[in-house]
């Protein structure tokens, strides 16, 4: 069995037999019944507007009552920082290092949102040590009640940190475009993760298009191409959000458009994602879990002798 599979088993039976467990001596079932969706959003190729759509999603979570949290893995980049407006002076590397807890790493974002800037501290997760980790999984498990949603701003392409953030969250989100590269990218992804690590279920968005007619065959180019070149893998379509020059004209003001235009085209597009996306019911939701998101995470990379 793959790695990444053999450790969401053991993920699901440690939190099954937690609840046995409450169930047996009559407890509440408080975090092993009411998980945070893990969701990370990602792309095969750079350039498609990944982070723009994390940060909108966020405040449209937000809005619909959701408590929200981003993990920026988009390593060395911060773009969720230039985004929201905001300077961390920590980051997971603090908190790894003894020098932090998590609580002080994180960054407030706009309406409630929390931040956790990676920084350069994930690129040491293949060196913790064992007391390193448990002091990052205590970290986080003080976090859990905190968070109904945390988004994963992953870098773009194929290299193994992008890929296990993947595996590792609940649900997969593939951002494309038009463009023949994007399209021909994000079919590259899908087919290292379900030909390498055994995921078949992947949902596409699709950016920067006119309208949904041309979403729609970007869906089915690569969807085609999927289907003929890799088994057992399905698609879902969750959407496409349009061109739009008020979009374009808040990221030059440095904001997400939901905030500066919430009349624009696009943010109606994200708000209906958002709800959407609440309502579908979550593919893990017995593993969605942070503390043990951040397990899979060094659990994997120990295993896989993974390298950043």
């Amino acid at each position: 069995m793959d790695q990444a599979n053999s450790l969401r088993e053991i993920v699901k039976t440690e939190i099954h037999q937690q609840q046995k467990k409450a169930r047996i001596n009559n407890l509440p079932l408080s975090k092993g019944s009411n998980l945070p969706r893990v969701i990370a959003v990602t792309s095969g190729k750079g350039g498609v507007g990944k982070t723009n759509i994390v940060g909108n999603l966020a405040i449209a979570f937000s809005r619909l009552g959701k408590k929200v949290m981003i993990l920026d893995a988009d390593l060395g980049l911060a773009n969720i920082d230039i985004l929201f407006r905001i300077h961390p002076h920590y980051n997971m590397g603090h908190v790894i290092n003894g020098e932090k807890a998590l609580s002080e790493v994180m960054a407030d974002g706009p309406e409630g949102i929390r931040i956790i800037p990676a920084g350069s501290g994930f690129a040491d997760f293949t060196h913790l040590t064992e007391g390193q980790k448990l002091n990052i999984l205590s970290e986080f498990e003080s976090l859990e009640e905190m968070v109904d949603i945390l988004l994963i701003d992953t870098g773009a392409g194929i290299s193994s940190n992008v890929i296990y953030f993947n595996l590792a969250a609940d649900e997969c989100i593939i951002v494309a475009t038009d463009e023949p590269t994007s399209i021909t990218d994000a079919y590259a992804m899908i087919k290292v993760m379900s030909s390498r690590h055994g995921t078949n279920y992947f949902k596409i968005l699709v950016n920067m298009v006119k309208d949904e007619m041309q979403a729609k065959m970007v869906y089915l180019t690569l969807s085609k191409s999927v289907e003929r070149f890799i088994n057992d893998v399905v698609l879902e379509y969750i959407g496409f959000l349009p061109t739009d020059p008020l979009l374009r004209q808040a990221l030059i003001n440095r904001s997400t458009v939901i905030e500066m235009y919430p009349s624009a085209a696009s943010s109606a597009q994200f708000c209906a994602l958002a709800n959407n996306l609440v309502k579908a019911p979550a593919r893990w939701s017995s593993e969605g879990n942070i503390k043990f998101f951040l397990k899979r995470f060094m659990d994997y990379k120990a295993a896989s002798g993974m390298t950043t």
